[in-house]
């Protein structure tokens, strides 16, 4: 039976950026991907992709950056100040930090520049403005 909104599946995969580097996989992870087609707990272009899939089968499908993590917004990349920040760690260009937002939820934030005064930090998904490659399995349909 094809695979259809609603189905809860089970899958195995990896993904790679335009040159060919694998960004992550359900074997790096030591797990498979569980998700409910349709309930958005994956990106667009891949829950798409297991549509009409059926159990057993294996496809690569290339996902465009706007049904992945979209564009790069310009306006996620903000300045703080070098007195906010713990001091525990010098700052430098390339670092993560965690920020929390006012609801709770962690953020991570890229450190993109760092001088006297102040750091600047980019809020932007990792893969946005990417083009992604996926290799998919199902291995279960339920």
């Amino acid at each position: 039976m094809p695979i259809k909104k609603g189905d809860k599946v089970k899958v195995d995969y990896e993904g790679k950026l335009e040159d060919g580097t694998v960004f992550d996989s359900s074997e790096k992870h030591e797990k498979k991907l569980e998700f409910e087609v349709g309930a958005g707990q994956v990106i667009k272009g891949f829950e798409n992709a297991v549509v009409g899939m059926e159990k057993g089968q294996m496809k690569e499908i290339k996902i465009p950056k706007a049904e992945a993590y979209g564009d790069v917004n310009p306006q996620l990349i903000k300045k703080i100040l070098r007195d906010q920040l713990p001091k525990e760690q010098e700052p430098k260009v390339g670092m993560v930090l965690v920020i929390k937002t006012p609801e709770g939820q962690q953020i991570p934030a890229k450190i993109t520049e760092v001088n006297e005064k102040e750091v600047s930090v980019d809020l932007n998904h990792p893969l946005a403005g990417k083009d992604l490659t996926f290799k998919i399995t199902v291995l279960e349909v339920n």
